[in-house]
């Protein structure tokens, strides 16, 4: 019999997008599953929206909780697939996802995660981009060179029982640091499909820059504490501590991005041969003066070139 697949979405206050959401995982392919939409006391339509399928495969769970970290582990508690994934109640399923996931899963027992490609959505809906990775790399995702996307991804019991669950202490890179401490223990399969649609809208959790960055500092600096990586995967996550410090700090802070540049080339000098390395910004003032540069083409009626 194929394995029951959970579907775990947190939920507060997400009326306007959460009934695409469980749509898109009841249009999946593959069954059986079961679809646990763990709500902290929405305000809003939310509950009538979720009610409404009135779907067997559906479990509406309501209790107040202390945010998307807690609602998680509780729906993770009450779950009862081999295979799991964890998908925001503002992203969507895209078709063949879940058994994409589930054959690569089956023909490969030891792998802990499978995921794929994302296209980006906004708030209507409307693709406005996609993110195509390449193979998964355990040192580029310490390094923050590469990341594993929420929306359609799938892991394990077993590596669910290896890791317990989603950490408070790192809310805003939770999913980040629960992927990190499960590659570091399993295999990681990277489909060549897109499997989720991760939707940009000004309400979300990853407008809060300062605190993601904080979190993948913190989640880095407790496994390298651990001892348990290499000397080489350590090079990689003291440079990815500063890359994350880098690239969450706006450009118009332009002297700190610049120091955190040049300090993670310092925790990693062989990046520099990476074509991910952002080379282009160790010019101090890069940024500021393309962006006077570009202002000048447009008051001369030049078409500004892009970064």
């Amino acid at each position: 019999m194929p394995p029951l697949v959970s579907i775990i979405i947190p939920s507060f206050n997400q009326g306007k997008y959460i009934r695409e959401t469980i749509q898109s995982c009841l249009d999946q392919d593959y069954r059986p599953i079961e679809i646990i939409v763990q709500d902290g006391g929405s305000k809003d339509e939310t509950l009538d929206i979720v009610r409404s399928f009135n779907c067997p495969e559906l479990t509406l769970v309501v209790e107040k909780d202390n945010g998307v970290v807690d609602a998680v582990n509780k729906a993770l508690l009450r779950s009862h697939g081999d295979i799991l994934t964890i998908q925001s109640s503002d992203d969507v399923f895209l078709p063949s996802a879940i058994s994409a996931a589930v054959a690569t899963l089956e023909n490969n027992p030891a792998y802990g995660i499978v995921y794929g490609d994302v296209k980006h959505i906004d708030s209507n809906s409307t693709i406005t981009g996609e993110d195509v990775q390449g193979e998964f790399d355990l040192l580029h995702y310490l390094g923050r060179f590469s990341y594993i996307p929420q929306p359609g991804t799938f892991f394990t019991r077993n590596a669910l029982n290896s890791v317990k669950g989603w950490r408070a202490d790192y809310s805003y890179a939770a999913d980040a640091d629960f992927w990190m401490r499960i590659a570091l223990q399993y295999p990681v399969y990277k489909l060549h499909q897109f499997v989720g649609a991760y939707r940009y809208h000004p309400e979300q959790r990853d407008t809060q820059k300062e605190k993601i960055a904080n979190d993948w500092c913190g989640l880095a600096t407790d496994l390298i504490r651990t001892g348990k990586l290499s000397f080489r995967q350590r090079r990689y996550a003291r440079m990815g501590m500063h890359l994350a410090n880098y690239r969450y700090t706006s450009e118009e802070n332009w002297v700190y991005r610049t120091v955190e540049l040049y300090s993670a080339l310092l925790s990693n000098p062989i990046a520099i041969f990476n074509s991910q390395f952002p080379k282009r910004e160790l010019f101090p003032g890069r940024a500021p003066l393309w962006s006077l540069l570009s202002r000048i083409k447009q008051a001369i009626g030049l078409k500004p070139r892009t970064m």
